[in-house]
């Protein structure tokens, strides 16, 4: 049977059609992107390429208006991300988005009526917008597709209330930008509503939740360390290994959260009741579990919940409220100043400092850019607007010229404030007070007093003298002689430690007046550091030995703790690679370690002296390595306890008269037992920048942490940079970047430039590779401290390559293999780690 032409034109036109039809449906289920003179209508979408989030038109709950969304493709109950015509929502069906003639993305009526714009004009031909799997939407031309830096308009650079992982939130500094997330008005309609959260970049950023008609604060996070917010001392696994702040150069950085498990998804938003939350989808139960959700009501959390000046604690779960050290509650409830500062125009004080441990600092801190420590306090002290001072690990000095305001003191974890009170305020001042009144009140007990006390110091003279007399006794300059029956003290039911029988190791016993003489009374001429323990003075002892004394100051909430450990430990323990404990003294208060002096301090006011560093030659920088190593695996291996250090890091290396590395500060070890290999903490504590990344996530901590300590110590003492300070246009620390140059083939430009011309580039070169391996993100693939020993003095040593494997990819199992003493053969990721072995 045939057909006319006429009938088979007209079935050619109903196939055209249909094929047409087809295509449509095609183009807008399958397609990822509109281009210019394409249109998406109410009812189309588009889906980004492996179908996790959708954009179109929708109405939120039982609205009758239409807007332009990015939503998670698939679910039954709509979650939106991304709304662009928040502010001015379309009545009807009739809505269009499209690219406009100008090149901005437009949402428009039927009637061409433009209701969003994004205002990015751009004479560019051949745009696209496409929709990407991060939930992102981007502006570019076609041939710059998926190129953040060429994009034209990005959807996350103007958010509605929801921030998604994977995405680059960008900070100018200079101009003080803080990209806002602000809520919707309510859970049915996605106007801009009462609440906004976003980076507050004064002193160091942190992230800020606010009420945006007074602009009154909610909550924050407490400052960016670079590797947490301080002010969530909790941050653990995913919730830190994910975040990471960037730094592009002087004047912009952005915020990232690196999601890399892409089937689990995961948002942070605020809230239309102004609450912070981290959500994650649950599969199984099709719903959206909330990780955490900030402030809780009646919480510490809550902003400045005890004023100004006020300390916020939780006491059975329950917010209690008190003022800081040397304030007290007035008329009207507000924490006011005891005792008047002294302070004149010349900067000149009586002015001290209560140390304040395990806080949430202040806000509105402003950052000082200082050397040390000492430099911090000293800043201070000139300012006499200065309130309070604290030098954070990762941030440096920060500083509080207003009120103290939003400060919680934790249970565990938080950082130390310093608090300026006058001199009346501090604890000297207050017994001093206290002796005036006593005196002036009662004369005669107080003169009997004083010729009591010097009956009894007269008698502890007395017992001090030994033949021939008027010598004070001092521990002798050789081992040999430490160890002799006449200088030990039998310390048995005679000296009490936080209240209990010491029952320590035997070691010569200093007197305090002893020490104090010794010190020229601690003098600040003497002072050779200060650390969380304590400050570390220089002395002479009558016989003429220098010593260093180690003096656990009063207000050191762990320091306790740690000069326990450090005394048990290091007694036990006879390396030439590390610092050799004399003696102590437990006497009423005071808690002091007596070690031999180092007259070249430690490490790091060579290694990052620009004048200094000089002296620092590749064959003393190489020696130094080689003996910090050997001590390692001695504390490791060969000693008769197997010690973890935790705390390893530049400023705990001593050097000796002939640049003889000696490892320090042993309060924050761990002994091991004979068949343990690893162990889990809740309380993290060591430096930032030195820490494995498995120890700062979860806590779990091996030999392996030390390894992963040693190889940013390698790395800093190769290339004359801090980890912490370190800055390009693309690393964030001198980790990354050594990762960087490593991938480029270019290792060689992480030598320090003043050694380069001198030093021996095989062997330098051969430790950058080591210290890559041993700063592998996988415990499991770090070598032990045997293997590094002999990588760095084996000639002709065929190295593994180092990878830079992500922790979370591995399996408990190999987690469970972290373990010292062998190498352990592993393929992970199609990474295949071998033994290492001489060619």
């Amino acid at each position: 049977m045939g057909f006319t032409n006429k009938t088979q034109k007209n079935i050619h036109r109903i196939l055209f059609i249909v094929l047409l039809h087809f295509l449509h449906v095609f183009a807008q289920t399958n397609n990822s992107r509109i281009d210019q003179g394409q249109v998406i209508r109410d009812g189309d979408t588009i889906i980004s390429p492996t179908q996790v989030f959708e954009l179109g038109f929708f109405s939120p709950g039982n609205s009758r208006f239409k807007y332009v969304g990015i939503w998670y493709y698939g679910f039954q109950n709509r979650t939106v991300a991304w709304v662009a015509n928040r502010d001015n929502p379309i009545s009807g069906d009739s809505g269009v988005f499209r690219i406009g003639n100008d090149g901005s993305l437009i949402v428009t009526d039927g009637n061409g009526t433009v209701y969003w714009s994004s205002n990015s004009p751009s004479a560019a031909s051949n745009l696209t917008a496409m929709l990407f799997d991060n939930g992102n939407l981007m502006l570019s031309t076609v041939q710059n597709i998926g190129v953040d830096t060429d994009a034209i308009w990005r959807s996350c650079d103007h958010p509605t209330d929801t921030y998604l992982p994977n995405l680059r939130v960008y900070l100018n500094i200079t101009a003080g930008d803080s990209r806002s997330f602000v809520s919707w008005r309510n859970p049915n309609d996605p106007s801009k509503g009462n609440y906004s959260m976003g980076v507050d970049t004064r002193g160091s950023p942190q992230v800020v939740a606010w009420e945006n008609q007074s602009r009154r604060r909610l909550w924050r996070s407490g400052h960016w360390n670079y590797q947490i917010f301080i002010g969530i001392p909790q941050m653990r696994s995913l919730f830190l290994y994910g975040f990471n702040l960037v730094t592009v150069n002087d004047e912009l950085m952005y915020f990232i959260f690196n999601n890399r498990n892409a089937t689990l998804l995961m948002r942070f938003m605020v809230q239309w009741n102004g609450l912070v939350q981290q959500l994650t989808w649950n599969s199984q139960t099709s719903t959206w579990d909330v990780m955490f959700s900030l402030p809780s009501s009646g919480s510490c959390e809550e902003y400045n919940r005890c004023g100004d000046f006020g300390l916020c604690r939780i006491v059975n779960s329950a917010s209690v409220c008190s003022c800081m050290e040397g304030f007290d509650r007035n008329s009207t409830g507000a924490c006011v100043r005891r005792t008047r500062l002294n302070c004149n125009s010349t900067g000149s004080t009586t002015d001290g400092f209560f140390r304040r441990t395990g806080v949430k600092l202040p806000d509105f801190a402003d950052q000082l850019v200082v050397g040390s420590s000492d430099d911090c306090k000293n800043g201070c002290l000139m300012n006499c607007s200065c309130n309070a001072y604290a030098y954070v690990s990762g941030i440096g000095c920060l500083i509080w010229g207003g009120n103290l305001v939003d400060v919680e003191q934790f249970g565990q974890g938080g950082e130390t404030l310093f608090i300026r009170l006058a001199d009346a305020d501090l604890e000297s001042g207050k017994k001093a007070s206290k002796t005036l009144v006593i005196a002036l009140s009662v004369t005669g007990a107080v003169v009997l007093g004083i010729i009591l006390l010097l009956l009894w110091r007269f008698r502890r003279s007395l017992k001090e003298c030994r033949s021939p007399c008027g010598k004070t006794k001092t521990p002798p300059s050789t081992l040999e002689a430490a160890n002799s029956q006449e200088n030990l003290v039998d310390m048995s039911g005679q000296q009490e430690l936080d209240g209990k029988p010491y029952e320590g190791p035997s070691l010569p016993l200093y007197t305090f007046s002893v020490l104090e003489a010794a010190t020229d009374g601690f003098a600040n001429k003497n002072k050779l550091g200060q650390g969380g323990f304590g400050p570390v003075h220089k002395g002479i002892l009558p016989g003429g030995q220098e010593i260093a004394v180690k003096r656990l100051s009063r207000s050191s909430g762990q320091g306790l703790v740690e000069f326990k450990n450090e005394m048990i430990l290091i007694a036990k323990l006879q390396h030439r690679n590390l610092v050799r404990l004399l003696g102590y003294c437990i006497e009423g208060e005071e808690r002091m370690l007596v070690y031999e002096y180092m007259p070249n301090k430690s490490l790091d006011t060579f290694l990052f002296d620009a004048t200094k560093k000089t002296e620092l030659n590749w064959k003393t920088r190489f020696n130094i390595i080689e003996g910090i190593a050997r001590g390692l695996l001695y504390l490791h291996r060969d000693s008769r306890l197997r010690i973890i250090h935790r705390d390893l890091k530049v400023s705990n290396i001593l050097l000796d008269e002939e640049m003889t590395p000696k490892i320090s500060d042993f309060g924050m070890a761990r002994i091991f037992g004979g068949n343990q290999n690893e162990a889990n903490t809740i309380r993290v504590v060591g430096t930032y920048g030195y820490m494995s990344p498995e120890y700062a996530m979860e806590g779990l901590f091996s030999v392996k942490s030390d390894v992963y300590s040693f190889g940013v110590l390698l790395l800093e003492i190769i290339s004359g940079h801090r980890n912490n300070s370190f800055r390009s246009h693309d690393s964030t620390n001198l980790i990354r970047h050594a990762w960087k140059l490593w991938k480029e083939g270019k290792p060689d430009e992480l030598i320090d430039p003043s050694i380069i011309d001198s030093c021996d580039k095989t062997e330098a070169l051969q430790c950058i590779h080591v210290a890559m391996l041993c700063v592998q993100s996988s415990a499991v693939q770090r070598p032990t401290m045997a293997s590094v020993v002999f990588m760095l003095e084996g000639e002709n040593t065929s190295l593994p390559q180092p990878t830079e494997v992500d922790i979370t990819s591995l399996s408990s199992v190999e987690m469970d293999l972290i373990m010292e003493g062998r190498e352990i053969n592993i393929s992970s990721n199609d990474v295949t780690i071998t033994e290492v072995s001489g060619r």
